[in-house]
């Protein structure tokens, strides 16, 4: 790198040491913002024409020659090094190469300041809308398997102890309203980052008589930033979608934690297809659950992102400053991560896991889960319910030492319990029934589950 080459003012009689050169670049990253940098290039110069700054010819020039890099760079033909410094010189350069010296007009009226911020947000926006659509993809194939286990039962966990059955639909229900609201999360981001920076120059605004607004029309943004310093040091909009970014991975990561688990032989209530497993090297028997496991591991690498720019930002000082470099490799990996995290869940309980329903259905039948039921019958007889709980728990005790179930007591032993049993309570404890009988609104009962699932496909379809 020549002192001449360098993008900033003559002021400086030597060039930076290569070394320097390299630490202070940040080419090898923000290339990746390239169609965002001549996409608002384009629209600074329609400005610049609009407001009398440059000559409609001079702009046309100008947008013809960004329209150009765009192409040379859609056909590997323009890949800049380390000597452009970041992708806003590089583009500025080959510019003046490509149409001279009205090129050099280009960079009136704002600063790389602004420049970078108003890329990072039509990057991030168009991100969004891309997120957005593979979380509708999400919900619907969780949708889909909903549909079709809406009577199959599995048990229900507290504190990963058995607690109460439940449907299977209704499961997986509960990680479609957590995705609805990563959804509407997103969608409330993308209006803080819908804003537009351009035109706040360095940090003061500028001296040309430009119109900010209509720059910010022309990208679609909804408003441009009313404060220039805010417009340039502003990392509010990538915290909160790196905050979203973290809550839909730890969704992602406990439903990938629960396949995990009921892969296990313990387990066993779901098989994994071979074209979502892997398996050993040396243990041919094995098939493993790769994918759960790397969602769950790259959940950290996001949460490390949030973080990481929580701790840049948190001491910065008005206006910019070179710490915000680093803001670009996190958002970049943070959404890289979660996109491949969501097609591959997508990908895993479309088609990799196939739940075991004759296991499920002897796992219900094999445990205490429907203890609450017994108390609730009794109480239904007009026994206090604390007494029945009492009552109920002295039972699973006594079941527990003769190793049985509650299903296995003849109805003397129920009598001889309480004269308020009997002959119903076999019904009123069998699983089916403990399910279908928890009816209140949000509930497991399967008329509940058909209800909630269509609400969510009309949700769905008016997205």
């Amino acid at each position: 790198m020549t002192a001449q080459s360098q993008p900033w003012s003559q002021r400086f009689e030597q060039a930076l040491h290569p070394a320097i050169a390299r630490f202070n670049a940040s080419i090898g990253f923000d290339l990746r913002l390239i169609e965002y940098d001549l996409t608002g290039s384009q629209a600074h110069a329609r400005m610049l024409a609009k407001a009398g700054i440059i000559s409609p010819a001079e702009a046309e020039t100008l947008i013809q020659g960004l329209e150009q890099i765009r192409q040379e760079y859609r056909a590997g033909q323009f890949s800049p090094g380390v000597e452009a410094e970041d992708v806003h010189f590089a583009v500025e350069r080959r510019l003046i190469e490509l149409v001279g010296e009205v090129g050099k007009k280009l960079h009136t009226a704002r600063s790389r300041n602004d420049q970078v911020g108003t890329d990072i947000r039509l990057y991030l926006r168009s991100e969004i809308d891309q997120i957005l659509q593979q979380l509708q993809q999400w919900q619907r194939t969780l949708l889909d398997l909903a549909e079709s286990h809406v009577e199959t039962l599995i048990p229900g966990y507290t504190h990963l102890q058995r607690a109460q059955p439940l449907s299977l639909a209704h499961h997986l229900l509960a990680y479609v309203e957590m995705t609805q609201r990563d959804i509407e999360r997103l969608q409330q981001i993308r209006q803080r980052v819908n804003v537009c920076p351009l035109g706040a120059g360095a940090l003061a605004g500028t001296t040309f008589p430009i119109d900010r607004h209509y720059t910010a029309k022309l990208l679609g943004f909804r408003e441009p930033y009313r404060n220039s310093l805010d417009a340039v040091s502003d990392r509010d909009f990538a915290i909160e979608f790196l905050c979203a970014a973290s809550l839909i991975m730890v969704h992602l990561s406990r439903l990938a934690e629960e396949i995990i688990l009921w892969a296990s032989e313990e387990f066993a209530f779901v098989k994994l297809s071979d074209t979502c497993a892997t398996g050993s090297s040396i243990m041919p028997q094995k098939k493993n659950p790769d994918v759960p496991e790397l969602v769950r591991g790259k959940t950290g690498r996001v949460f490390g992102h949030l973080q990481a720019l929580l701790v840049i930002m948190k001491g910065l000082p008005l206006a910019y400053n070179k710490d915000l470099q680093e803001d670009k490799e996190a958002l970049f990996d943070a959404v890289d991560t979660v996109r491949a995290c969501l097609e591959a869940m997508t990908i895993l309980m479309a088609e990799g896991v196939v739940f075991q329903s004759e296991r499920l259905a002897a796992a219900v039948a094999q445990d205490f889960a429907n203890a609450t039921d017994v108390a609730d019958y009794l109480a239904s007889k007009g026994v206090p319910f604390r007494e029945a709980y009492n009552l109920v728990g002295r039972v699973v005790k006594t079941c527990l030492a003769q190793g049985k179930f509650l299903k296995d007591l003849t109805l003397e032993e129920w009598q001889a319990l309480h004269p308020a049993f009997a002959a119903d309570i076999y019904d009123r404890i069998a699983p089916r029934q403990v399910v279908a009988a928890r009816n209140s609104y949000g509930g497991t009962g399967f008329d509940q589950v058909r209800q909630a699932l269509a609400t969510a496909r009309d949700r769905l379809n008016d997205f």
